[in-house]
Parts: C-alpha cells; sequence; structure tokens
C-alpha cells in the first residue's frame, strides 16, 4: 500500500512541475492557437502589429508636460496652451504663480 501511495506522489509531483515549466517565452513570433479545427500555428508579424496600433506619438502630451512641470517644482500645473513648437504649462511655485515652456519633442525639453 505504502508502495502505490509512493507512485502516486510521485506522478503527481510530475504532473504539477510539468505544468509549471511549460510557460511560453513572452519573445516569440509564433503561437499555437487551439479550436474548433484542432492546433494551428499562428506566425505574428510584429510590424503589422505596430501598423495597427497607428503611428508612434511624437511631441510632448499634456501627461508628460504635467509631469515635467512637477519635476521642476511646480504645484497643481496646468497646461495653458500647446502649439507645434511649444507647450506651456501655469502653476505655483513657494513665490506664487509661473509659467514653465517646454518645446513639442519627445521628452519634453525646458525651454
Amino acid at each position: 500500500m505504502l508502495k502505490v501511495i509512493q507512485i502516486a506522489g510521485f506522478a503527481v509531483t510530475m504532473a504539477v512541475s510539468g505544468v509549471a515549466l511549460s510557460a511560453p517565452a513572452s519573445a516569440q513570433d509564433m503561437e499555437l492557437r487551439i479550436g474548433r479545427d484542432g492546433v494551428r500555428p499562428v506566425i505574428r508579424d510584429r510590424d503589422r502589429d505596430m501598423d495597427r496600433r497607428g503611428p508612434p506619438m511624437r511631441g510632448c502630451s499634456e501627461r508628460e508636460a504635467r509631469s515635467a512641470a512637477r519635476a521642476s517644482g511646480l504645484r497643481d500645473p496646468e497646461i495653458v496652451r500647446v502649439t507645434p513648437r511649444r507647450v506651456v504649462v501655469q502653476g505655483y511655485t513657494r513665490r506664487g504663480s509661473d509659467t514653465i515652456t517646454f518645446a513639442n519633442e519627445r521628452g519634453c525639453p525646458e525651454i
């Protein structure tokens, strides 16, 4: 009886470890789909996936500008004006109201 319990425990351990170690790598360009038509491989094209999401965002978003203004010492930053070349943010410092201007480029560099 003890032998049967040992074999069953060993089998359960092997089954659990096999399931835990079979996680797919996230960098694969191929996946297997299981459906009504059985198991079939699907090869993903990363370039096509990028086109579906739209062009990459360029410029300084309002969220990035507010974050950069907070990092520069402004409290309660508010976007005042957005042009193709710059983003103007207004907020408060210890001395009162203040304005910071960022270039409307990637990374929001301060002008």
